[in-house]
């Protein structure tokens, strides 16, 4: 059968004001025609449909009809799960609707396995399918079904217990796969994922994921990647780039062909729907911007420009250059002194927060941890400090 794995829509987001909208109806044109030109069997959607958990009236339609269009009434089937920034239950509603069409739609973690019949080849799939595991659901799903001492243990050990008890209905001649929206530790972020883990215990190790399935199909992180495992575990990416931390990132759905018992080969097919975000650095001032313009640098492009200024920039001079190209998301004037400001910066020492924060990047492949976590660390460091000083 042939599959075709992409996740990360995060229909309804706009960036600094500006819709999104024609760019992410542009894709689903663009993923339906791959559907059909690949010959797709079977597509996976794993998670963040939306963006946020009340999407507009707009996403809401693109995306239904979207999924409609990939499912051509039945003649391939979709299994969608919903990811950290979708409304579970909201997201699930039309399940029941939408699997007279050959849609699966699951909003929370559930202990069955999915079974996928594929007429075209007389196989089987076989799908654990794990939406967005919070803490409290997982704890909720697993409160009837695992030892009690596995509900004390860590979150990866959770979902580990749950992916174990429905991988024993993987078979020999069932092409088996793992689809989830989750935190893999080794996975590499950027600005655009709102984080789902705090402190690392939100953070899945990848031997909760193996356990016999031929390809596991992850999404929250927007870089497409391969996470090193013993079974092949792959983030398909976000269909667009969400913020200028993606910039130079080629966005892509992954497609393989995959037998019962055959290894998984996953590839890229890139995308062309979306406009780039690209970054300037007009050292040369503002002429240098003009000429880059006319000679229609990075025509399609969402634009943050950095141009370095001698003396103040106007407002006239900032409106002039949105007129003269709309897709100017940020524009920043650099000045002799700030320069002066970043070196002196730079050479000096860091700061507790600043060695807490670098050490937590170090820690969980790129991560930037919560307000609320810095804040603790720097309570506990003080309480030692005092502790030391006073005695218990």
């Amino acid at each position: 059968m042939r599959i075709l794995h992409t996740g990360d829509w995060h229909f309804g987001r706009s960036l600094e004001g500006r819709s999104r909208l024609e760019e992410q109806t542009a894709f689903v044109d663009e993923l339906v025609r791959i559907v059909q030109d690949e010959a797709i069997d079977l597509v996976l959607i794993a998670g963040d449909i939306y963006d946020s958990v009340n999407p507009p009236a707009a996403a809401e339609q693109l995306f239904y009809e979207g999924i409609a269009r990939l499912a051509e009434g039945g003649k391939r089937h979709v299994a969608i799960i919903s990811g950290n920034h979708d409304h579970p239950d909201r997201l699930a509603a039309a399940g029941p609707l939408a699997a007279k069409q050959g849609i699966t739609i699951i909003g929370l973690p559930i202990p069955e396995i999915q079974s996928i019949g594929i007429a075209k080849t007389g196989e089987m799939a076989r799908l654990i399918a794990l939406p967005y595991p919070s803490e409290s659901r997982l704890k909720e799903l697993l409160s009837d079904i695992a030892e009690e001492e596995v509900l004390r243990s860590k979150y990866s050990e959770r979902v580990g217990a749950l992916i174990r008890k429905q991988a024993q209905f993987f078979q020999t001649d069932t092409v088996n796969l793992i689809m989830s929206h989750l935190y893999v530790l080794g996975g590499h972020e950027t600005e655009s994922e709102r984080p789902i883990q705090v402190g690392g215990a939100y953070t899945v190790d990848t031997n909760a994921l193996t356990a016999g399935a031929q390809y596991v199909a992850l999404g929250h992180l927007h870089r497409p990647q391969n996470v090193k495992a013993a079974s092949p575990i792959r983030y398909c990416g976000s269909p667009l780039a969400y913020s200028f931390s993606e910039a130079g990132q080629a966005k892509s759905v992954t497609i393989l062909d995959l037998a019962p018992g055959q290894a998984a080969e996953p590839k890229e097919i890139y995308l062309t729907s979306g406009r780039p975000l690209v970054s300037w650095k007009a050292k040369d001032g503002i002429g240098q911007v003009h000429q880059w313009l006319e000679e229609g640098r990075d025509a399609s492009a969402w634009i943050d420009l950095e141009i370095t200024m001698t003396s103040a920039m106007s407002i006239e001079q900032i409106q002039t250059l949105r007129k003269a190209y709309e897709g100017f998301i940020h524009i920043r004037p650099i000045y002799p002194e700030m320069e002066t400001a970043r070196a002196a910066v730079a050479k000096a020492d860091l700061t507790m927060e600043e060695h807490f924060t670098r050490f937590y990047a170090r820690q969980t492949g790129g991560a930037q941890p919560e307000p609320e976590l810095v804040r603790l660390f720097l309570e506990l460091v003080q309480e030692k400090d005092l502790t030391d000083s006073f005695g218990d």
